[in-house]
């Protein structure tokens, strides 16, 4: 059996994390082998596509080809009545984009630093032996590095059995819809808490369609998800059966745990890092992504303390915030009506929300006052 390493590392999934890491890796001169299982980056991945335009700080380059919309507002309703909207600050601050582009498009910068992209290479099996990684193809075929990103999405196989992240994560339900046709509002995003149990619904404007969705954050999907997008759909100027419907699960933030072993580093969906009270799944993918590559370059220069230092960061950066993101979701989502009066419709809450949705601001800088609100002013 051969030892010699393929690469210095590998990256399993070529979603928004694994291109990011892969980028960060070969534009530091490491050699890399990016793993995708589809025949293209994005391929299979739905996904609303919203994202605050403060992820730009990731990158050296400039992200604006895979935008596809800018969002200047955010309008919330209660079961698509009593409206409340909120002006986005900043010039850009909310991006929509179209994953097969977002995907596609980062894979080719991580290729132009150096990378190579391998499509249709699922990752069967991952071990460790003799200080290398291991990982086998579908075809037979085994790679081997000293360095590792596990960034397989929601559906990871490979993250729990190396013992990274929960071990047993905890999910939202989803059913996604792309639309094409006229757009009522083409600067604005929409979230309804009232249409759905335990959840909300989405529509995103996007370029010649809209991207919506529906979501359960707490149990299993119970909402009929058809009967939820038939009131929605007609809300926005479409037919009540448009679109093909998608099942999805996120996995969803649910508690600190370590995203590093010796030599791997687990990021994105895999690492289950998506805002368990909004969805936002985009910006800790791309953030997780970046930090883990960098973090991994380090540690092959000679870094012991990298990898430790990428968890570290993620959970002081990211899942602080989110500790206090969970604690409203499972406040707000068991009385959401409630919810809704209380903090949607209080004077400052709508801008709160969309510096949250911004990269503005952390659940932490209102998760006191909101949770005191819910559980002590129902009355």
């Amino acid at each position: 059996m051969s030892t010699t390493p393929s690469a210095d590392a590998i990256v399993v999934g070529a979603g928004p994390a694994g291109a990011a890491a892969a980028f960060h890796l070969a534009s530091a001169g490491r050699r890399v082998i990016l793993l995708e299982q589809q025949q293209s980056p994005g391929q299979a991945n739905p996904c609303g596509g919203g994202m605050a335009a403060s992820v730009q700080r990731w990158f050296p380059f400039d992200l604006s080809p895979a935008v596809d919309q800018v969002i200047r507002r955010v309008r919330f309703t209660w079961a698509l009545e009593d409206p409340v909207t909120a002006e986005l600050p900043g010039d850009a601050p909310f991006w929509i984009v179209r994953r097969r582009v977002l995907d596609a498009f980062l894979s080719r910068q991580a290729q132009e630093a150096g990378a190579e992209l391998r499509c249709s290479s699922p990752a069967e099996a991952i071990g460790r032996e003799d200080g290398l990684w291991q990982v086998r193809l579908a075809g037979g075929e085994t790679l081997r590095a000293p360095g590792l990103v596990v960034s397989d999405g929601s559906g990871s196989h490979h993250a729990g059995a190396l013992g990274l992240g929960p071990a047993r994560p905890r999910f939202a339900s989803t059913v996604s819809v792309e639309v094409d046709g006229p757009l009522l509002e083409a600067d604005t995003a929409r979230f309804d808490f009232g249409l759905v149990h335990h959840g909300f619904c989405w529509a995103f404007p996007r370029q010649g369609g809209t991207s919506i969705g529906v979501g359960t954050f707490i149990g299993q999907q119970s909402a009929d998800a058809n009967a939820v997008l038939a009131a929605l759909l007609p809300n926005l100027g479409l037919p009540p059966d448009a679109g093909q419907r998608r099942s999805g699960r996120l996995r969803i933030w649910d508690g600190h745990h370590p995203l590093h072993r010796d030599g791997v580093v687990v990021a994105g969906d895999a690492a289950s890092l998506c805002d368990p009270f909004l969805a936002e799944g985009l910006r800790p993918s791309l953030m997780s992504g970046s930090r883990a590559g960098q973090a991994l370059a380090s540690w092959l220069g000679g870094d012991s303390q990298a990898l430790a230092g990428y968890s570290a960061a993620m959970r002081h950066d990211w899942g602080d915030s989110m500790a206090w993101g969970k604690r409203i979701a499972q406040v707000f989502y068991r009385v959401p009506k409630v919810g809704y009066q209380l903090g949607i419709k209080r004077p400052t809450a709508p801008q709160r929300i969309a510096q949250i949705l911004s990269g503005e601001m952390g659940y932490g800088d209102i998760a006191q006052r909101v949770i005191r609100r819910l559980l002590f002013q129902r009355g």
